[in-house]
């Protein structure tokens, strides 16, 4: 078998479909179809696309429901799932926090600003009836980009495997969900990065099926007097988490491990416990520079 690396661009992230097989051309023309749908999911469910049914939810805040297909109220029921299994801490109506921070810049947002924000925040105010979902309050918002990019990687996955793929990965911006193993049977490497040392890999993960994602603190953020800010926002406070620099976690699929890796992350010190209860393996770097792993089946 060649072993096929293919590169793209998609949700604002490099992307990558590694696989081995036989025939280049059937390989190549499954390929296509798996990125064909991740950019499907990015069209659909992108808040910078006016035509987007997130899109439409949001510009219809404070007036009428919003119709949405089967799949997109299929995500509305697993953000739903998320809600309650972190005790209100993942929200995707948690997005408008970004109106405050800005992490290209150093601005640290007044605590008024964001008290204004996140009256706007709560999937518990959320109406959902039947088939649609309300936003009750001009202002408010969802966003997917909590899980869009997991549930991405998920469906390529899923494309390839109803092509014949069985070995390789698809890999959405260190989102990786691996179909299986490499031919001869040995697992694929997969490089944690040392969330304080671009380009340094502080762990090899060697994964023959199933997902592995990767939260932390250093995709975006800025520092202030020695204090680090970053993109992970509670939505309760508004404020960034501080207790993880990074948490990584192995699952079945990538949207659930990417869930739980940013559930860990906004549970701060409680949350290897979470990860526990979850029973998924995760390997974690607090704050001090520690780690943690759990490498338990």
């Amino acid at each position: 078998m060649q072993t096929y690396r293919i590169p793209f661009h998609a949700m604002a992230c490099t992307c990558e479909v590694v696989i081995a097989a036989m025939d280049e051309q059937a390989t190549m023309s499954m390929v296509r179809d798996a990125i064909a749908e991740v950019k499907r999911i990015e069209l659909k469910y992108s808040r910078y696309r006016s035509d987007s049914i997130v899109s439409r939810i949001n510009g219809e805040a404070g007036g009428k429901a919003t119709e949405c297909d089967e799949e997109t109220c299929a995500l509305l029921d697993y953000a739903q799932v998320l809600y309650g299994s972190s005790e209100g801490l993942f929200d995707i109506t948690a997005g408008i926090l970004r109106r405050a921070w800005d992490f290209k810049s150093t601005r640290i947002p007044s605590a008024q600003d964001l008290a204004n924000l996140c009256q706007l925040i709560g999937w518990d105010k959320v109406e959902r009836k039947d088939n649609t979902l309300r936003l009750p309050q001009a202002g408010m918002e969802i966003d997917f980009g909590g899980f869009g990019k997991e549930y991405a990687a998920d469906r390529a996955a899923a494309v390839l495997q109803a092509a014949g793929g069985s070995h390789g990965y698809v890999n959405l911006g260190g989102d990786i969900r691996v179909l299986g193993p490499k031919p001869d049977q040995e697992p694929w490497i997969i490089g944690i990065q040392d969330p304080r040392q671009p380009g340094k890999i502080i762990a090899s993960i060697p994964v023959r099926e199933g997902a592995l994602a990767t939260s932390g603190d250093y995709e975006k953020y800025f520092e202030v007097d020695g204090q680090r800010y970053c993109h992970i926002l509670n939505p309760h406070t508004g404020m960034p988490v501080r207790y993880w620099r990074s948490v990584s976690v192995l699952a079945a699929l990538t949207s659930m491990a990417g869930s739980c890796t940013t559930i860990a992350m906004l549970k701060e010190d409680a949350g290897l416990d979470y990860l526990d209860a979850a029973g998924v393996r995760y390997l974690a770097i607090d704050a001090e520079g520690a780690v943690h792993t759990q490498v338990r089946s």
